[in-house]
């Protein structure tokens, strides 16, 4: 089994970091390409995170009100 570690996306507009507003998914779920695993808070707007992979959650790197710097694992499938 190989695990794919998806890691916080740039989310543009020179933004380098972005706060864990909610998880959308659990480990042992099963997540689709393109779901919407979680919610993150930028400066400027609430953002919902899509993961590219799919598969089976086995961790979520960080914790709910830590900010994550752009390129921070976040989820892994």
């Amino acid at each position: 089994m190989t695990v794919q570690v998806f890691r916080l996306p740039d989310l543009g507009e020179g933004l380098t970091d972005a706060v864990v507003v909610e998880y959308l998914v659990a480990v042992g779920d099963t997540v689709a390409v393109d779901e919407t695993v979680a919610l993150v808070e930028t400066a400027k707007a609430s953002v919902d995170v899509p993961c590219p992979y799919a598969g089976v959650v086995t961790a979520l790197h960080g914790t709910l009100g830590e900010s994550l710097d752009v390129g921070s694992p976040l989820v892994s499938v």
